[in-house]
């Protein structure tokens, strides 16, 4: 069998290194435009604000361990079109434009996302590696974290803008204080992470955003950037402020220029698959990581949810299932966490906002105590807010805010979320106590046993 797999970033790096190990006879090929595989964009910001010093360790996999293993690997190629009928497609190297033609058994669509680019006048410029007016830079390719890097070391570079109060966002205003630059955070929506976190959580880290130094601005929107040869100036709907350099940081959509026209997608073009990640269209194709729709523990329905752990396992889960070994994709809960500024946040599920525009029916809790006895000579508040649904019960979401790193407790609420347990069952689990941690009855459960 013969299995091509276009894109080798996290979704195509497990699925080729899976097919290869589960069946040594598969041949796999691999196409990619970008010339490194397997770069954890999570960390541009730790990278940007001189917490990582070293940039290689934000790659787990290369191109020559994949070769090591048998996966014949095209860096620099671009696939420009495929005959879904006769299983063909034609290549492009994009350093000679030469082309030629490939074909497949199996065909796996890891071609990921891009920023998002949005109708802003002055935003784009003919001539640029990214389409962009000079001084304005995207964050997801490693390239464009050296581009970042670079930028800010320049001393005339003093003032800087992040679009985009998302998890990147935040983030990266936080990288950009850390060199002593004035920082701008511009935001649409009237709170930051919004989409994560409800206003009991988002109220305390915008706190810490303007404590920090931060010019916050929310509810505003960008309607156009100024400047001869690059940005000089961005106007908004409340105002126009002087910059140096701006970063735009609000989200990312499906590569879906490759099939578009064929497969069936969400509105915003992420291919529809079935628990195995096969398309709904076309039984040799399947599709991964975030160009995929995934399923959604908490809505029981498709969503776009793209994340780097989401990824990895549509990889793993699609090669099985190409190489006839039966493993069904158990779902998300979309999962995160984030630092800012020293307080420590994470989510799962949905929040209590999203989910009502969503259309789901649901009731919500939070919930603020002591992380442990107040009898111990220490202790820190921790916030956390639980969503269920409205007459079941059922968990939806949790979130969780702390100056201590409680992060990982969202794993339980994960799991409760992902085994539809209801506030009642999540109430009466069982829980460890010891003073040094917690309380015997500890926030975890008090936010479901008072929930009403």
């Amino acid at each position: 069998m013969k299995v091509i797999v276009i894109g080798c970033n996290h979704a195509g790096t497990w699925a080729a290194k899976t097919l290869k190990a589960t069946d040594p006879n598969c041949q796999v090929v691999t196409y990619d435009r970008n010339d490194n595989i397997s770069f954890l964009a999570c960390g541009i910001a730790l990278w940007v604000g001189g917490v990582v010093k070293d940039p290689k360790g934000l790659f787990y996999a290369s191109p020559e361990g994949l070769k090591s293993e048998g996966i014949e690997v095209y860096m620099g190629h671009e696939v420009t079109k495929i005959d879904w009928a006769n299983k063909k497609m034609t290549v492009k190297e994009l350093k000679t434009g030469k082309e030629f033609e490939d074909n497949y058994d199996k065909l796996i669509l890891a071609t990921g996302s891009w920023p998002v680019t949005p109708p802003i006048e002055g935003l784009k410029q003919e001539g640029t590696t990214y389409g962009l007016k000079k001084g304005i830079f995207f964050s997801k390719l490693y390239q464009q974290g050296q581009d970042i890097i670079d930028e800010i070391a320049k001393p005339e570079v003093k003032r800087v803008m992040v679009v985009g109060a998302g998890y990147i966002g935040v983030e990266l205003i936080e990288a950009f204080k850390n060199h002593g630059k004035e920082v701008i955070l511009m935001e649409a929506m009237p709170r930051v992470m919004a989409n994560y976190f409800d206003k009991e959580i988002t109220d305390e880290a915008e706190k810490r955003i303007k404590d920090a130094g931060i010019e916050l601005h929310l509810g505003e929107t960008v309607k156009k950037f100024e400047g001869d040869d690059r940005v000089k100036k961005v106007v908004t709907d409340k105002g126009s402020y002087d910059v140096d350099m701006v970063v735009m940081s609000v989200g990312f959509r499906p590569n879906s220029e490759l099939y578009k026209d064929y497969l069936e997608t969400l509105p915003n073009g992420a291919i529809v698959v079935d628990t195995t990640m096969k398309s709904s269209k076309d039984e040799n194709v399947y599709a991964i990581g975030d160009c995929s729709s995934v399923y959604s523990c908490s809505s029981k329905s498709h969503e776009y949810i793209a994340l780097a752990t989401n990824a990895v396992r549509m990889g793993i889960v699609a090669a099985n299932n190409i190489l006839g070994k039966k493993v069904n994709y158990c779902g998300t809960q979309g999962s995160n966490a984030i630092c800012v500024f020293g307080y420590n946040m994470a989510s799962t599920g949905w929040s209590e906002e999203t989910a009502k525009k969503k259309g789901l029916k649901v009731k919500s809790n939070f919930f603020r105590d002591a992380e442990r006895p107040e009898f111990m000579p220490t202790y820190e508040d921790v916030l956390v807010k639980i969503v269920y649904e409205e007459g079941t019960g059922r968990l939806l979401g949790a979130q969780i805010a702390s100056k201590h790193n409680h992060a990982e407790a969202i794993h339980a609420f994960s799991l409760a979320i992902a085994n539809e347990m209801t506030v009642q069952d999540f109430a009466l689990s069982d829980f460890f106590f010891l003073p040094h941690y917690n309380k015997p009855l500890s926030w975890m459960t008090m936010v479901a046993y008072t929930a009403k």
